[in-house]
């Protein structure tokens, strides 16, 4: 996904008062992870799932 759309995405998590994780063991509340140079964040779907999103594909940082 692009920095554009993370963005977006981000920005609506916010507006929307959701909360979001850098890690999907829920120890690092509203903060990005920046594994492999680019950006990612997990929550908590409508429907109870895991929702996660990345700029970088995981392994292909420095």
């Amino acid at each position: 996904m692009s920095e554009e759309e993370f963005d977006l995405i981000l920005g609506r998590l916010r507006d929307d008062g959701r909360r979001w994780w850098a890690d999907p063991f829920k120890r690092q509340p509203q903060e990005i992870n920046h594994g492999d140079g680019g950006r990612g964040l997990y929550w908590e779907g409508p429907d109870g799932h895991w929702l996660e999103i990345l700029t970088r594909p995981y392994g292909s940082g420095n």
